[in-house]
């Protein structure tokens, strides 16, 4: 108790602004006294304006980069249990969610070796992988829905007058 009594008289005994000669030993004493007499204004590190910055640009482009990570993930489950889709609906939230995160990035390249950033840049990278597998396989199948459709339309319109012709002249 007294020795936060003497620091107390310490800062009380200080002066705001001293414009006399002191002694070095006298600086040397307030030097190291300084940092232990500062008042802690709340319980948290004083973080400063850059630092600050930086956490803002990291929450920003990681809030875009799980918002396009949400739409692929929804197109893919959607997908996956056959709902019924509307891809111009999922094509549009997907582009405009991409160029978000394309514009955050450029603004923002020194932002690519933030672990966390690069984590979900990797999660986001396997789940579009993931989507494209699946819409490649949805694709393939209307392909071939397609050309089966194609053929007995044109199977139904001939009455196979040219058919053994054509097929003799592709010999």
């Amino acid at each position: 108790m007294q020795a936060q009594d003497s620091a107390a008289a310490m800062v009380i005994e200080q002066p705001v602004a001293n414009t006399g000669v002191m002694t070095t030993e006298a600086a040397a004493e307030a030097d190291a006294l300084l940092p232990v007499l500062l008042p802690v204004v709340s319980g948290e590190a004083v973080v400063d304006g850059a630092d600050a910055a930086r956490s803002d640009e990291v929450r920003g482009l990681l809030a875009a980069i799980r918002r396009l990570e949400s739409i692929v993930e929804e197109e893919t489950v959607a997908l996956a249990t056959r709902q019924k889709i509307d891809f111009d609906d999922f094509s549009a939230r997907k582009s405009r969610s991409m160029l978000e995160f394309v514009r955050l990035m450029r603004a923002r390249m020194h932002l690519g070796g933030d672990v966390e950033v690069t984590e979900e840049i990797q999660r986001l990278r396997e789940k579009l992988e993931r989507n494209r597998s699946i819409l490649e396989m949805h694709y393939d199948a209307v392909r071939e829905v397609a050309s089966i459709i194609v053929k007995a339309i044109k199977e139904a319109e001939s009455d196979g007058t040219y058919t053994g012709r054509a097929a003799q002249d592709g010999k």
